[in-house]
């Protein structure tokens, strides 16, 4: 079972936020979510961070990003972004 969006964030029940809200409306870990309705709001998520982060991608982490989809199993590109969110939430690098 997955855990609980409370704890990823500071949603606590009943605090009456959005996080409150949406575990109201699709279950504590989002399980009356459906998995694309999950992968959208990461994609959704993605983009706004991305926008909002300093600095350019180099060009070739385009093309890295097309050998990943292209190249590697569903389950190391699940574990990849599993990954990758670990490192953007937990890095101490003033690069992130």
């Amino acid at each position: 079972m997955a855990k609980p969006i409370g704890h990823f964030t500071s949603c606590t029940i009943n605090d009456g936020s959005l996080l409150d809200s949406l575990q109201q409306e699709y279950g504590s870990g989002f399980e009356l979510m459906t998995r694309r309705e999950k992968l959208y709001l990461i994609q959704a998520i993605a983009i706004q961070l991305c926008d909002q982060s300093p600095g350019q991608c180099r060009e070739e982490i385009y093309v890295v990003g097309h050998q990943i989809n292209s190249s590697l199993p569903l389950h190391d590109r699940e574990g990849l972004l599993e990954a990758l969110i670990n490192q953007i939430r937990w890095s101490n690098s003033p690069s992130a």
